[in-house]
């Protein structure tokens, strides 16, 4: 498996398990964790809003025996405050980054973290001083890197400006190519990305259109229904494996740092990292192809 390396010199996958699908029972979740293992996944992505906490619980029991490996990274997101109640609010605050980052410690079972990441924001948080909670953490040794978990422009600029962010998570796949716009300025901050959804909810696997038809009814972006599925119909006849493409087209990024892929199960694991593989043997012109019949998005909303 390829490793990709951050500024502060930690080696992640460039798959990457995205642990919000486990669920919350233990006994299904860790046998999925072990296989990731055994693939060479050695990057863990949680948060400690994923089922209230358990996702961390469950994360830290299952790599608790590999703690004294060097290559095993965990990292988990902070942001959305869990009331008494149950609801949550948005705060960037200080305090409460401050605060949340000992309880995630306490759930993963862990003395520091590797990644801590801001999981969402807006341009009307009070950036600088949240960007002082995560600077102060690091200074501390309570985390060794963070980054943000985003897909507004305004957000990703200031903190690749004022910030010493080492990730960046925000969705990216064959379709939804909005990204490539900021690519060039987060390689040059020596970046990270973290691609999140890299099928689509489905859209770019075997699946696609049983998915069309349920998840994308009413279309997405500049797509309407039709023309989604005419796209997909068009790129597969470029090449008939969509998820192994879409993989291709974010290895083929100088900025990426790791594909997160869910997984509710070993098979659906297995078949993530088999199309990985294959996304290998897939040439460039055949990718050329394809991104030549998708459309060229870009964001329309929280430009400045």
């Amino acid at each position: 498996m390829q490793k990709n390396i951050l500024k502060s010199g930690i080696e992640i996958s460039e798959i990457g398990l995205g642990c919000m699908s486990l669920g919350t029972n233990y006994a299904q979740a860790e046998p999925i964790i072990e296989r990731a293992i055994e693939h060479d996944i050695t990057y863990f992505d949680t948060a400690d809003i994923y089922d209230r906490g358990i996702n961390e619980e469950i994360v830290g029991k299952a790599l608790k025996k590999y703690q004294n490996r060097d290559d095993i990274v965990i990292g988990t997101k902070v942001g959305n405050h869990l009331a008494d109640d149950g609801s949550t609010f948005w705060d960037p605050s200080k305090k409460y980054i401050k605060t949340a980052v000992k309880s995630s410690l306490q759930r993963l079972g862990l003395n520091h973290l590797d990644l801590y990441q801001l999981h969402g924001g807006t341009i009307d948080d009070p950036l600088d001083e949240t960007i002082s909670a995560f600077d102060e953490l690091k200074k501390e040794g309570v985390i060794r890197a963070y980054g943000i978990s985003s897909i507004r422009p305004n957000v990703i600029d200031y903190y690749l400006e004022h910030s010493e962010i080492e990730t960046l998570m925000s969705q990216l796949n064959l379709i939804d190519n909005r990204p490539e716009a900021l690519l060039n300025a987060i390689h040059a901050k020596n970046v990270k990305v973290l691609a999140r959804g890299p099928v689509f909810k489905g859209l770019l696997t075997a699946n696609s259109n049983h998915v069309l038809d349920n998840k994308f009814k009413d279309g997405i972006f500049e797509y309407s229904n039709q023309e989604l599925g005419e796209t997909i119909a068009s790129v597969k006849e470029v090449e008939s494996n969509l998820t192994g493409l879409t993989f291709k087209y974010l290895t083929s990024k100088d900025p990426i740092g790791s594909i997160i892929v869910g997984a509710s199960s070993i098979e659906q694991l297995d078949e993530n990292i088999n199309n990985y593989e294959a996304s290998k043997e897939i040439s460039f012109e055949k990718l050329k192809a394809a991104c030549g019949r998708v459309k060229n998005l870009e964001y329309t909303q929280h430009l400045k």
